[in-house]
């Protein structure tokens, strides 16, 4: 017998045929596969523009600032926190890829926002290992926006930072709100 999210099935062809999430990427790629064209694309960005913002499900930023495939390079993580990470990213893309621009981009009803790095310490007794990130939790949306231009501001490794703006994103009314 499989368990379904409906309930119990008996198993077979057509259980098996759902398969995971994953699956149903690779049979969803196959067809994406089918009427792909390619356009000749270079690697670096046509609009110049970094954009750096929460891995939130919710943002489809794409859609949110009229973004078409191959305008813009998109650096998520939780939160849309600036990490030594995202400062790799943002250099690689600046000196390697000729982006000139970054967008920062928070959001409301964050999953970091209240978060505590008690959370570092739960897994570090649960896992018996410390991890070696730091969650960057916040409590003040738009103070954290601000940190994060700051970081990306004040990188040596970064040559382009005149022109660095930090938004929130209205989750309800899509709306963004620019953070000075």
């Amino acid at each position: 017998m499989t368990v379904t999210p409906d309930g119990i099935s008996p198993a077979g062809p057509t259980a098996s045929a759902v398969g995971t999430i994953i699956d149903r990427f690779v049979t969803a790629n196959r067809a994406y596969a089918e009427g792909f064209e390619d356009g000749g694309m270079d690697a670096r960005p046509v609009q110049k523009v970094t954009v750096v913002a929460c891995m939130d499900a919710r943002l489809d930023l794409f859609a949110a600032l009229g973004l078409e495939l191959g305008d813009a390079h998109v650096i998520r993580n939780a939160g849309g926190v600036v990490t030594d990470d995202t400062i790799r990213s943002l250099t690689i893309s600046q000196r390697a890829l000729g982006t000139r621009s970054v967008a920062l981009i928070h959001h409301t009803g964050c999953g970091l926002l209240g978060l505590t790095e008690d959370f570092r310490h739960e897994l570090e007794l649960e896992v018996g290992q410390r991890p070696q990130w730091a969650v960057e939790s916040f409590v003040d949306l738009d103070g954290d926006v601000r940190q994060s231009m700051q970081r990306v501001r004040t990188s040596p490794f970064l040559p382009y930072t005149d022109d660095v703006r930090g938004f929130v994103f209205d989750v309800h009314t899509g709306l963004l709100r620019e953070v000075h």
